[in-house]
């Protein structure tokens, strides 16, 4: 049983010198995984490597062992826990919606740069998208692999399991010692340059006027190249581009941005760019007759239904009976009937004055 209650160390808070050299020899000897935690870059190792690690070091092979079993182990990274040296974190698995969050970013961007290429090249964005598909094949397999992230573990004990650790302790390497105490040398004689000797001084004033001499020829050569690009472009009526020093201000190594001294385009009638621009004109009136002729049949199908709605008289070669004259008893009824209609503002009849008259006589 420990002799300590959970996350209280009994002896002291700050961790023993002999426990820094185990956690050093840990972090060196015991393989670790870099991940997110917290939006943090941290290494994090597994608990069961770490104890069969330290079972074959010298802590546990030498004159004077400090553990000899697994459950001595246990105990003592658990004491380096409680001593802030690592901590427990919790493998949580990664859902498939905060992985396709992350994916559509990118396959945002992979689209964008697959019909900048169909728009080059056909060939090169059929061989593009088979490049993307296997690309996305290869990602689906590595996101199989990555389905776990590490959250802050609220039971802060170790354990002789698979659980993930964090490390805490993060030595500084001795270089940063050798550069801290370079640069406090550094502004240390800086102050003292009224103290320097005068040959001394007189040098780096000179090297201060080169330095000066520098910056102002770079700026000269900017301004020059534009101006010659500008006095070329209006001469030419916009068909030759000339730059002096492409490079110069771009983002690029010192050496790089003075090679080439010059780069020429024509962009004239006849150039790739007016070709290229002339190909776009035409897949754009492609594109759109294209879609013309796909709105044509639509037109031309719904006058073809509505004819087909009312179907063709057949003749029979019978003859039809012409109807008989009504009597003047179902005149006036017909009569009576259409100015019923009439009052409901549904049908109106136009009767002539000659059918009117044979009424009014027999009425009387």
């Amino acid at each position: 049983m420990r002799e300590f209650e959970f996350g209280e160390p009994t002896e002291s808070e700050k961790a023993t010198s002999e426990e820094y050299s185990v956690a050093k020899w840990l972090k060196n000897n015991v393989p670790t995984k870099k991940t997110k935690f917290l939006n943090h870059h941290v290494e994090y190792f597994t608990g069961t490597k770490a104890v069969d690690a330290l079972l074959t070091s010298k802590w546990a092979t030498g004159k004077n062992p400090i553990f000899t079993t697994r459950h001595e182990v246990t105990d003592y990274l658990h004491q380096m826990l409680l001593h802030k040296l690592f901590h427990r974190a919790k493998k949580v698995p990664v859902t498939e919606q905060e992985l396709k969050g992350k994916s559509k970013k990118k396959d945002k961007e992979q689209e964008k740069s697959s019909k900048s290429g169909d728009d080059k090249d056909g060939e090169k964005s059929q061989a593009s998208a088979c490049e993307g598909k296997e690309s996305k094949d290869g990602k689906e397999k590595e996101k199989k692999k990555r389905k776990i992230r590490l959250e802050m573990h609220l039971e802060q004990v170790f354990l002789d399991t698979a659980d993930a650790y964090v490390w805490i302790y993060n030595p500084m390497p001795w270089y940063y010692w050798l550069f801290g105490a370079l640069v406090v040398l550094s502004t240390i004689t800086v102050c003292m340059f009224p103290l320097w000797p005068a040959t001394v001084r007189k040098g780096v004033y000179y090297l201060s006027i080169a330095a000066a001499a520098f910056l102002v020829m770079i700026i000269a050569l900017a301004v020059l190249r534009v101006v010659v690009f500008c006095l070329v472009w209006i001469l030419t009526l916009s068909r030759h581009h000339l730059w002096l020093l492409p490079n110069l201000t771009e983002d690029v190594g010192f050496f790089a941005s003075f090679w080439p001294l010059y780069k020429y385009e024509y962009r004239g009638p006849g150039s790739d760019c007016d070709k290229s621009s002339k190909n776009k004109k035409k897949r754009k009136k492609d594109k759109q007759s294209d879609d013309e002729s796909e709105k044509a049949p639509l037109l031309t199908e719904q006058p073809a239904d509505s004819v087909s709605e009312a179907p063709p008289e057949i003749d029979t070669g019978e003859i039809k009976e012409e109807p008989l004259l009504p009597s003047t008893d179902k005149q006036s009824e017909s009569e009576s009937e259409n100015s019923q209609r009439s009052s409901t503002d549904r049908d109106f009849e136009i009767v002539e004055p000659g059918d009117v008259e044979p009424d009014r006589d027999s009425n009387a």
